[in-house]
Order: structure tokens, then C-alpha cells, then sequence
């Protein structure tokens, strides 16, 4: 059993400089909140794009991004949609504490990851934002989760703010190569996202 899983990131994590206020602590830019970061500090060992089969959407009010939207995926699997992200590997304490701090608690979060494989996703913290873990396969010998919620928030669709999609675009450049047309096409079909604002985001890279 190794000690490094891969955390597959689909929102503002795909951009390597905002998730490392999760791993290393500090205050992303654009957002109000600063996070504390892991007790082991050290970067990922190593960072892939990655393509996963479940849709992405925005939805809540998040305060941290001054009440816009945030990425959520669907968790039912659909290989008919493609949602782009990013993968780090880290060790799994720090993933753990990545998922506590997304889902903004100070109760430590113990992740049976076994239990999880097998499943295909797992329940680590109920009736949170961002308790519902998903597995996704393996590369390189070591497992690829993420997470997400446990329902798909159909009713709570939110646009999200511009500092949060300029980082998610960022990151899906730098990730993905994409270029203006792409990303455009690739927010198109997104529910909760205006598409004058994503023109309008790009248009300040």
C-alpha cells in the first residue's frame, strides 16, 4: 500500500499556485478567506491533467469567494461528459486534510481509502459541502479520488464571481493548453456560468 494517492482537482485546486494554500497555507488570490495548510508542507511529488466523466456545474453561495458559485461535479458517473482537471500527488494525510479544509471544519477527517476503492465513493463527511469522496482509478500504481457532494445540487445553481473562474481559467491554460475558443467551448455547456463573463475573464488574462 502506498502512502501517495493522487488528488484529482476540477475547481479553482486545478490552478497549482491556489492549491498550494491548502498544502503550504496563505490566502489565494481573490479570495477572503486564508487557509491554515497541512502539517507536512512538502509540494506534490508530481502534477497531470486529467479528463473525468463526470459533469461539472457551479452551484452554492461560497462566502470565501464573496457569495458566487463554486465547482461541483455530478456524482453520477456519464462518459458522454468531460470535465477537466488537474491531479497532484500527495501523501494521504494531506490529502485528508486538504477535504478538511475544504469543507471548512477543525474535526480532523479519517478517509478509509480501501473501503473507498472498492465502493467507488464513500461518504467522509456527511451533509457537507464537499463530503462525498469519488474514486477514479489508478495511475502509476497509486489511486486517483476526489471529491465533491453527495447530491447533485440542482437547485442551488450559482454563477460564480470572477476572481474564481479567472482562477480555474488559469489553471485550466496552464494544465490543458487550452486556448480562448476552447475555453469558451469548454463553459458553454456548464450550468451556472454566464458566457459574457467567461469572454469578459479571459479578456483580463
Amino acid at each position: 500500500m502506498t502512502d501517495y494517492i493522487w488528488y484529482a482537482s476540477y475547481g479553482s485546486n486545478i490552478s497549482t499556485e491556489r492549491f498550494m494554500c491548502y498544502i503550504q497555507g496563505g490566502k489565494p488570490e481573490g479570495a477572503t478567506r486564508t487557509y491554515q495548510g497541512c502539517v507536512d508542507q512538502s509540494p506534490p511529488i508530481e502534477q497531470n491533467p486529467i479528463k473525468i466523466p463526470h459533469e461539472l456545474y457551479f452551484a452554492k453561495s461560497a462566502g470565501v469567494w464573496n457569495g458566487g458559485g463554486v465547482c461541483f461535479i455530478n456524482p453520477e458517473k456519464n462518459e458522454r461528459t468531460e470535465t477537466l482537471g488537474n491531479m497532484y500527488m500527495i501523501t494521504r494525510q494531506q490529502f485528508m486534510q486538504v477535504v478538511q479544509q475544504e469543507n471548512n471544519t477543525k474535526d480532523p477527517i479519517k478517509i478509509e481509502f480501501e473501503k473507498a476503492q472498492k465502493e467507488k465513493s464513500l461518504i467522509v463527511r456527511e451533509n457537507s459541502w464537499y463530503g462525498n469522496l469519488l474514486y477514479l482509478g489508478d495511475q502509476n500504481n497509486a489511486p486517483i479520488f476526489t471529491f465533491t457532494n453527495e447530491n447533485f445540487l440542482s437547485t442551488e445553481i450559482n454563477s460564480p464571481n470572477l476572481h474564481y473562474l479567472k482562477t480555474i481559467i488559469k489553471g485550466l491554460i496552464a494544465s490543458h493548453q487550452l486556448s480562448q475558443s476552447e475555453l469558451e467551448a469548454y463553459f458553454h455547456s456548464k450550468k451556472g456560468v454566464d458566457q459574457t463573463i467567461i469572454a469578459e475573464v479571459i479578456n483580463q488574462l
